[in-house]
């Protein structure tokens, strides 16, 4: 199945192919989905978040488009690296074929060699997983010049792999003018035609819209798509993306997309997914969290935290309510932070590379850890909650990290040895999932209840060992280790502090829709309890 999107970006191909993949695999059907990114960049991992949002990683540590995210989490499964296609992996093995001789004699050219390695890209993925369907989003819009080789791929696969063996679906964008209130087609017809232009009808059209799709509305779309009224779906907006299953479904979308492939229309169990957006619905006790970070501008930069507080805030009847603070802002003087430690009743020191806004951060740690809120750190959060507690508890003077200050008198967090000769940037960090040894009686130990856990990571700098000791006798208790011996999850004493807890790892990008991860569990449970002592 090939989902393509037109009139502009972020148009919500990435919300449709998760959907269908839940409709499709609550039907029995073993499902998987892949993303394709035309850009250059062989993956996300050298990317500015404010240019591309979250950096989502995979459990064997592919560094990826946020779009898998939202597939693991509605799939509930986990996809490897191979299931995000970039123009660079495409051409950087193309190049390389071409240096090692594959091609000898051959004019290496776009058609066919490119889109050969795509197609052999995709047919290889679905049968090394053995799936019964594969999805594959094309990002980006359709007539965008880089992503004219993955469209003439596509089309020729239609041809190649047969008639009841693909589905094109394109989703695009109907607006409804302000001035007028109407519903415009327009946008969507042209859409089609520069579809249809590169050789590609579509067989569904689905219809992003801010309110149901009119009848009207339907009709001319499906007329100038040269399709029946039903092929045209209405994606119009709701609460919560987890109810797009449920609105498609109401349309009958995924009995359609199986009657194209001529597969066999099963009956669909989506009685668990039914009950998690109802107890999204019911969730009414506010929980304010401050989200302290330096990308907070572009919020998808942190999609994944945001989702694994929201099914943690469903399994515990709890409606997560985010005080967004820019780091440095802070720093400038331009936030009242004392009145946002007030306000909040939980904060999360939220990841991110580079000096920008750091300061702010710690500041914003000692005040939530003064004030005994609970409090969460992931990743670079964690780094920077052990820089503070460095500072003002065991008063070392200007400790810091290595990454923020090469010559600081007190590195207690440096680089990992083994990223001391890295020559590359790209792909090089300590990523991926890897197991993590609980100490019992520890608030991570009570969270997980079980001693050994497997999280994924994505840094290149951990608490340094030198520091350990003094660390530790002050008060800060390493709860998590690796089997290398590396610090990967702090806490402080439960008497001493309800819930402080700092994750090298990031527990948000395994935490599902009905199987919240612990740690945010644990963050909301401590906030509740808070609140409730206050009152």
């Amino acid at each position: 199945m090939f989902i393509t999107g037109g009139v502009l970006s972020s148009v919500g191909k990435g919300i449709v192919t998760a959907s269908l993949g839940l409709l499709l695999k609550s039907r029995g059907y073993n499902v998987g989905a892949v993303k394709i990114d035309p850009y250059i960049n062989v993956d996300a991992g050298t990317m500015n978040p404010f240019a591309h949002g979250e950096v989502f990683v995979t459990e064997d540590g592919g560094e990826t488009d946020l779009d898998l995210g939202h597939y693991e989490r509605f799939l509930n499964q986990n996809l490897s690296k191979e299931h995000n296609i970039t123009a660079g992996k495409v051409y950087l093995s193309v190049i390389e074929k071409e240096r090692k001789g594959e091609y000898l004699g051959q004019t290496v050219q776009v058609i066919p060699h490119v889109t050969d390695e795509i197609k052999d890209r995709l047919r290889s993925l679905a049968g090394e997983t053995g799936v019964d369907i594969l999805i594959v989003e094309i990002g980006g819009t359709v007539g965008d010049i880089e992503g004219l080789p993955f469209l003439e791929a596509i089309r020729q696969m239609k041809m190649e792999e047969g008639d009841g063996n693909t589905v094109f679906i394109h989703v695009a964008l109907a607006p409804v003018l302000s001035t007028t209130g109407e519903q415009k087609t327009k946008p969507v017809q042209h859409s089609v035609q520069e579809l249809r232009r590169i050789g590609i009808q579509p067989d569904i059209v689905v219809v992003r819209t801010s309110r149901p799709l009119e009848p009207e509305a339907r009709r001319k779309i499906a007329l100038h798509s040269t399709l029946p009224v039903d092929m045209v779906i209405s994606n119009h907006d709701v609460d919560t993306i987890y109810r797009v299953p449920l609105v498609l479904e109401e349309q009958g979308f995924s009995s359609k997309v199986l009657a194209r492939l001529r597969l066999e229309e099963r009956s669909a169990d989506l009685d668990g997914w039914v009950k998690f957006v109802e107890a999204l619905d019911r969730a009414s006790a506010p929980i304010r969290i401050a989200m302290i970070g330096k990308y907070t501008k572009l919020r998808d930069s942190y999609i994944s935290i945001v989702e694994a507080l929201k099914h943690a805030g469903a399994k515990l009847g709890l409606r997560p309510s985010l005080i967004w603070v820019e780091s440095t802002d802070i720093e400038h003087g331009m936030v009242d932070l004392d009145s946002i430690v007030d306000e909040a009743d939980a904060a999360i020191i939220l990841p991110g590379f580079g000096r920008r806004g750091t300061e702010g951060k710690i500041e914003a740690i000692r005040l939530f850890r003064e004030a005994r809120k609970p409090l969460l750190g992931i990743c670079f959060g964690m780094q920077l909650t052990v820089v503070e507690y460095a500072r003002n508890v065991l008063g070392l003077d200007g400790a810091n990290s290595t990454e923020l200050d090469p010559n600081t008198r007190h590195p207690v967090i440096d680089l990992l040895p083994s990223q001391r000769n890295i020559d590359r940037l790209g792909g090089s960090m300590r990523l991926g999932a890897s197991p993590i040894h609980l100490k019992p009686g520890t608030l991570a130990y009570s969270l997980y209840s079980r001693p050994v856990i497997h999280e994924r990571h994505r840094h290149r700098y951990e608490v340094n060992e030198k520091y350990r000791p003094m660390l530790e006798d002050a008060g800060l208790i390493v709860s998590g280790e690796s089997p290398e011996g590396l610090v990967e999850i702090i806490e402080l004493d439960r008497r001493e502090h309800p819930f402080l807890l700092g994750t090298q790892p990031h527990p948000e990008y395994k935490s599902r829709p009905l199987s919240p991860s612990p740690v945010f569990l644990g963050l909301l449970e401590a906030a509740s309890q808070r609140v409730k002592l206050a009152h």
